[in-house]
């Protein structure tokens, strides 16, 4: 196993195979912990510590989007190895007010003065077709900060400065590294060490390699500084004062292709939040240069199927679910891109119509083995994820991440921070919806989801981890909606993760037609007839992701928040 991907959790193996043995004993579902209830406020994260600093916000009179920026902020620093303002960021807002969903993409585009041929030059440099992890390559601009500066001009509360406070404070005084956290870390030094900047300086215990281990004691004063430059000057100052000229300065010096212009040229996109109707719930997500839009599609697809009469984690129901994936993840690798570069088929791909004749390729009986992508109608039209949610009603649903790993390895002196490698996800094909090119949003996999029920907030929810996040949002969805499980319950459940389809980057499909890894609390019958089915069935202790929500219930008129934080991750969900 590639210890990269293994995640190393005996907790997670004990919440997995504890759960799976009650399941088959008793039928009935279960969850580690017990759901976390409030009245005024609530916030859940992958780390306790930022659970409370958004916990603090609310309670100074902040809002959800103030205490979702705060949280944000502070996950940056406590999770490096996921995040952090050298990434990207997508939001979901719930406004009360307005009873209004609201949409943000806070990615980043490509750097401008890398054309095609330039960037198709260096790849062969190095022997590569496809754009590296590592290195000055796959960096594009980071958008979190403006994403912020845009939440927080539109339904901020407090100060941008008193937001970035708590996170500033930790990162000049120290903070107890968590158990998952500290295992990701070690793997830094061995993949960073060669690169240039500041990575052992910034993100090593001595400067030469030693990571903090759980409970070590990590201080990061040049992101502390940064993010005070930020509260004080606003996001101009990174995009266009200090930081942006060290890291011009940097680039230009290293062979990096990032220049102020590109940074000067930034902006963050409002967009309308797409859904489709699941069971008499809307799910919402963000429509590309994300891959939300698979979870619809898939979603569409299961409508058809009795999923409740089949059982949860039968073989019946996890076939219909594995095959709807591949059906979507083919539309996914031709269609999903920056609609600034390409017309996306939208309104086809999210059609029930579409749905219903793309359900006609899943046999009952059998695995596909290769699925073209359809032909949609045409018309105008490694990763954190939290949530927050205020006494007036507000709920944000947000993801960021610097995507694989720690991010690309560039951390200038300095300044505190690790450039995202997102770059990596573009296509190197030409004509590809995702090829490459100046100025361009790659293709992303972070999506926040939201869910309402009869016009009201029902659930913000997000499931972290790559290519098994629509995978994830459809599983979380239906053990609630089709299985009843409680929104805790929904999370701690075991899963299953479906990998080798044909990808936006312009990797093929595999002739076998891929395969499927499955935790442990899948009964061994499943597993046996899934075979049967033709199904490549394999195990895998980590890749499952790492879940979040706040649901809402009314209670004698009376609205309750209702938390969940799943037992895979070091992290918390709290009320007041």
């Amino acid at each position: 196993m590639n210890r990269l991907a293994f995640l190393g959790l005996l907790s997670s193996i004990a919440v997995s195979s504890l759960f799976g043995q009650i399941d088959r004993i008793t039928g009935k579902p279960f969850a580690t912990r017990s759901e976390v209830l409030a009245r005024h406020g609530m916030v859940c994260t992958s780390v306790p510590l930022a659970t409370q600093v958004g916990l603090d916000i609310l309670e100074r009179g902040g809002n959800a989007i103030d205490a979702a920026i705060a949280t944000n902020a502070t996950l940056g620093l406590m999770e490096p190895v996921s995040n952090g303002i050298g990434g990207d960021l997508f939001a979901i807002v719930y406004s009360a007010k307005e009873n209004k969903l609201y949409g943000l993409n806070g990615s980043g585009r490509s750097p401008l003065g890398l054309s095609y041929e330039q960037m198709k030059a260096e790849l062969e440099k190095l022997r590569r077709t496809t754009i590296p992890p590592r290195g000055m390559l796959p960096i594009s601009v980071p958008g979190t900060v403006d994403a912020w500066s845009e939440l927080h001009k539109k339904f901020g509360k407090l100060t941008l400065s008193d937001d970035l406070a708590p996170a500033a404070k930790y990162a000049e005084e120290g903070f107890p590294v968590t158990e998952l956290i500290a295992f990701y870390w070690h793997f830094g030094p061995e993949l960073y060490k060669d690169l240039p900047g500041a990575f052992l300086e910034t993100y090593t215990l001595d400067g030469k390699g030693r990571t903090p281990a759980k409970g070590d004691i990590f201080k990061n004063p040049a992101l502390a500084r940064s993010l005070r430059l930020i509260g004080e000057k606003g996001r101009d100052a990174y995009y266009k004062g200090e930081i942006a000229d060290k890291i011009d300065a940097f680039m230009q010096a290293n062979g990096g292709y990032l220049r102020k212009a590109d940074f000067e040229k930034h902006a963050s996109t409002w967009v309308d939040p797409v859904s489709v109707n699941y069971r008499g719930y809307d799910v919402f997500e963000l429509p590309p240069n994300g891959q939300g839009i698979a979870t619809l599609q898939i979603l569409n697809m299961l409508e058809g199927f009795d999923l409740k009469s089949m059982g949860y984690n039968s073989p019946a129901a996890l076939h219909a679910m594995i095959e709807a994936k591949k059906i979507a993840w083919a539309d996914r690798a031709k269609f999903y891109a920056d609609p600034a570069f390409a017309k996306i088929p939208l309104a086809g791909l999210l059609s029930k119509s579409y749905a219903a004749e793309r359900r006609k390729l899943i046999d009952p009986t059998r695995a596909s083995r290769k699925i073209a992508p359809g032909n949609p109608a045409l018309k105008d039209g490694d990763t954190i994820y939290m949530c927050t949610a205020d006494d007036e009603g507000n709920m944000v649903s947000l993801i960021q991440s610097n995507y694989r790993g720690m991010g690309s390895g560039i951390v200038v002196p300095g300044l505190g921070f690790m450039f995202q490698d997102r770059g990596e996800l573009f296509s190197m094909e030409p004509g590809h919806a995702n090829v490459y090119a100046p100025g361009k949003r790659p293709f992303h996999t972070i999506i926040p989801g939201f869910v309402m029920k009869d016009g009201k907030p029902w659930e913000a929810f997000g499931v972290m981890g790559g290519g098994m996040q629509p995978q994830g949002h459809v599983q979380v969805l239906t053990n609630q909606i089709d299985f009843g499980m409680s929104v805790q319950e929904a999370g701690d459940a075991s899963r299953w993760q479906h990998e080798g389809d044909a990808e936006p980057t312009g990797e093929k499909l595999t002739e076998t037609g891929g395969y499927v890894n499955l935790e442990s609390g899948v009964p061994f019958e499943t597993v046996r007839e899934l075979k049967k089915k033709g199904h490549d069935v394999r195990f895998d202790l980590g890749g499952y992701g790492g879940y979040q929500a706040i649901k809402v219930e009314m209670h004698d008129g009376q609205r309750v928040y209702v938390g969940a934080s799943e037992g895979r991750k070091d992290g918390q969900a709290a009320g007041y």
